[in-house]
């Protein structure tokens, strides 16, 4: 697996973009290398650190969406969703503003790394480019109703929703033929077989 023009390596340590639908199961199966002892990023959860961490970042965002968007230095999540899946336009300012505080921090994380490879879960790799920087792609996928129907059970939302969610990312069917490997997270113990299936061929052609 040579490393792809314009990736972040041209270095020994692979990166691998893990990526998939809401609801499709990333979390858990980014665990699931953790635990082979793969060091792995995930996108999202460090975002959301960094919307309260990264003070530029803060300042940013309350000039978007105005100084209430943060409650007792709290972000307002719930309103902020509201406002993004509600109208694209800030969604695509929300995500401008982000990615680059989360690219630099996933930087830092990696220059902290020794391992023969790593992982970066991200639920828009890509949507925005992500994966040109990485040396392979591993997409989760699962039928759209089942992902529905965890992401309710999950969040305790309703279906529409969730909908609005899912509206604002690609279909498995467009992101398939970019990837390298494709895990059907369905049958749990058949997603454990590919994922040490994945996980052997990464070492083996570390």
């Amino acid at each position: 697996m040579e490393a792809r023009e314009g990736g972040l390596l041209n270095q020994k340590m692979k990166i691998v973009g893990l990526t998939g639908a809401i609801g499709s199961g990333k979390s858990s199966i980014l665990k699931v290398f953790s635990k082979k002892g793969i060091p792995v990023y995930n996108a999202d959860i460090n975002a959301k650190r960094l919307m309260h961490e990264n003070i530029a970042l803060k300042k940013e965002i309350i000039a978007v969406f105005g100084a209430d968007i943060y409650q007792d230095n709290e972000l307002d999540r719930e309103r902020l969703a509201k406002l993004v899946f509600d109208d694209k336009s800030k969604l695509e300012r929300l995500n401008a503003l982000i990615h680059p505080a989360v690219r630099d921090d996933f930087t830092l994380f990696l220059s902290n790394q020794n391992a023969p490879y790593v992982i970066k879960e991200a639920a828009i790799l890509f949507e925005t480019g992500g994966n040109e920087q990485c040396d392979a792609v591993v997409l989760v996928t699962a039928p759209e109703s089942v992902r529905i129907a965890r992401v309710m059970e999950r969040d305790h939302t309703d279906s529409s929703s969730v909908k609005k969610r899912v509206a604002h990312q690609w279909s498995d069917e467009d992101k398939i033929p970019m990837a390298d490997y494709v895990i059907n997270n369905i049958d749990w113990d058949e997603t454990l077989k590919k994922i040490d299936e994945i996980h052997k061929d990464l070492l083996h052609k570390h």
